[in-house]
């Protein structure tokens, strides 16, 4: 197996300033680039962005702030995490990536989901009962935009192409492309019929119930006799010099968090109980280095997964304990985790 990857995603939440006042969305931004330099800085592999369209996050363009990220940075692998392509056009997301691509000298990654947020449908004028037909037909044609050649395709869901040569081209010939998954055996086989690596969305309960995703991803790869790439996961997470700072830190913002989204979806308020039982036992990695380290290690022998990618930001945790965040996950968790695979390698 290749050596373990580690990244930081974030949707840009908006953060408190050290007064304790919300930022605005346009500093939040500016933000999200100054910590993923410090992750460049500290040797983390991968930042991924996400796209949202809600007033609680910043970015809507991940590809944009990447390619400002990519002016300041050298090594970061820079993706997006994820974007919503059902709602979006394919061509345009290859350029826009591509376009990253060449700004990054070859770090550009896009990590192509069908989105858990509604909000773009309607924004750009799709309805959402064509959720998955959007997916379907534009997930197949942006597959054939990756050969980098002429593409001739038809579908329902945007204009035919008839031998079109899209640019710009990638330097290596090949734009990295993931596919984001949120825990539908169906989404698993199509990204194995694809060869595409598959990034899953791990935002609660034990990650043991994912293997069964991770070994159907590799069945069906051989079935399709496409080439299993290592597979990644993504959960949220936040650490801080102590358990205790940490769970105090977050819990308040994540609870807003949560219960306004969750009032959305009919959920009901979230109890600290469970809040606890998910840092315990679950996909919430939140604490001190060596307990985060921990707990990501023990995910990732049980997993076998290729990378690991940590949601640091919750709501409006403020910039400090975001900056802290970021040094310690890359200057202290990231080695300890390699030191304890190293040590205790998968039976």
């Amino acid at each position: 197996m290749s050596e373990l990857l580690f990244g930081l995603d974030t949707f840009g939440d908006i953060p408190e300033d050290d007064e304790g006042r919300l930022m605005s969305g346009a500093a939040a931004i500016r933000q999200v680039i100054e910590e993923a330099v410090l992750a460049d800085q500290l040797g983390v592999d991968a930042v991924a962005l996400g796209e949202h369209h809600r007033p609680e996050y910043s970015i809507s363009t991940p590809e944009t702030v990447l390619a400002a990220i990519a002016a300041r940075t050298s090594r970061i692998k820079l993706g997006s995490g994820v974007t919503v392509l059902s709602s979006d056009d394919p061509v345009r997301v290859f350029q826009r990536f591509a376009t990253v691509d060449a700004i990054s000298q070859g770090r550009a990654e896009v990590i192509l989901g069908r989105g858990s947020f509604t909000e773009s449908f309607p924004l750009f004028g799709y309805d959402l009962q064509d959720y998955d037909v959007l997916f379907e037909e534009k997930l197949q044609l942006f597959a054939r935009l990756l050969d980098e050649k002429p593409v001739t395709w038809s579908g329902t869901t945007r204009a035919s192409l008839e031998d079109a040569d899209v640019f710009p081209k990638t330097e290596s010939g090949r734009l990295t492309t993931w596919v984001g998954v949120g825990g539908t055996p169906q989404s698993v086989v199509r990204t194995a019929f694809y060869g595409l690596p598959l990034m899953l969305a791990i935002i609660g309960g034990s990650p043991e119930r994912f293997a069964s995703y991770v070994d159907l991803y590799r069945r069906a790869s051989e079935q399709f006799g496409t080439t299993a790439q290592p597979v990644g996961m993504h959960s949220p997470g936040f650490v801080a010099d102590t358990d205790e700072e940490a769970k105090e830190v977050y819990w308040p913002r994540y609870k807003v968090m949560r219960d306004r989204i969750g009032a959305l979806r009919g959920w009901p308020p979230v109890k600290r109980a469970e809040f606890d039982a998910e840092v315990a036992n679950g996909s919430m990695y939140v604490g001190s280095p060596d307990t985060v380290a921990r707990r990501i290690a023990d995910a990732v022998r049980k997993l076998d997964v290729g990378r690991f990618d940590l949601i640091y930001t919750a709501g409006s945790l403020p910039v400090s304990a975001r900056l802290k965040a970021v040094e310690l996950y890359g200057a202290k968790v990231v080695p300890m985790v390699r030191e304890l695979l190293e040590s205790e390698p998968a039976q």
